[in-house]
């Protein structure tokens, strides 16, 4: 079982409306963090669209849902890209209602799940899943924006994605198919590691060398993801920002690898 504490915090910054949502299931006893863990969600209506906050509400408020509802043991490997899509099926239909019919709408969403000393992460879109260890940010996810996309496939370089106007265009979202693709990972977990996830306001706004500082401090997670917000505020106040912290204390079974954490990635 792992002993954790977490803290979030949020802002709708200079706009109007909040379209970020973040959701968490603690379990109820020992036995069932052994058995089922805890689940994390953030999730950034995309902006343009009508609805953004009706979109990131759903998709956190199914994926959490889906989590508690969920058999006792269940491998979260296979479970997390369930429930994203169920998430996606969810607002991909709420965007057919009258009201949304003609520009529809969309999210992303990152899920996190804890049991034991792993982190399971799957995500859609371009809100982020750090670890924090040792005093460096390590992401766990990548953007699933169309710059990305042609770095992957080889038809631009690093140097022309990071000048591309369109680097923050996003390829993947939860809503606008019936079907999605979610990318998901695993990582072993440490005491005195830290977990971020976070809306691209928070991202954009900061960089990994400002958010492994900040989480390096003697603050309780709440504290943590509030002086985070607030950075990014300072820095730029344009998006919503969010900010999901969650500290490891303590692990049952440690692992013996120290330095780098072992991740394994798939589609």
């Amino acid at each position: 079982m792992i002993d954790l504490a977490f803290g979030q915090a949020t802002s709708a910054g200079h706009r109007a409306v909040n379209e970020d949502a973040l959701g968490v299931y603690t379990p109820r006893s020992r036995q069932e963090a052994r058995s089922r863990g805890w689940l994390f969600a953030v999730a950034d209506g995309v902006g343009g669209l009508e609805a953004g906050e009706v979109a990131s509400a759903r998709a956190v408020e199914v994926a959490v849902e889906g989590f508690a509802r969920s058999p006792e043991e269940t491998s979260l490997a296979s479970l997390l890209p369930r429930l994203v899509q169920h998430a996606n099926a969810a607002v991909h239909d709420e965007g057919l209602r009258a009201g949304h019919r003609e520009r529809g709408i969309a999210t992303t969403l990152v899920l996190c799940a804890l049991r034991n000393h792993v982190a399971h992460i799957a995500h859609v879109g371009d809100s982020r899943c750090y670890l924090i260890r040792q005093g460096t940010a390590h992401p766990l996810t990548t953007d699933h924006t169309w710059v990305n996309e042609q770095l992957r496939l080889g038809l631009i370089s690093a140097a022309e994605a990071a000048e591309s106007h369109s680097r923050n265009v996003l390829a993947r979202t939860l809503g606008p198919e019936r079907f999605v693709t979610a990318d998901s990972t695993t990582a072993m977990l440490q005491p005195r590691d830290l977990l971020l996830l976070c809306s691209d306001g928070l991202s954009n706004a900061l960089t990994s060398a400002q958010i492994a500082r900040t989480l390096s401090g003697p603050h309780d997670p709440e504290a943590l993801a509030q002086i985070l917000v607030d950075q990014a505020l300072a820095a730029d106040a344009s998006d919503n920002i969010t900010a999901l912290v969650i500290a490891i204390r303590a692990v049952e079974t440690m692992s013996m690898y120290r330095g780098r954490p072992y991740t394994r990635s798939g589609a």
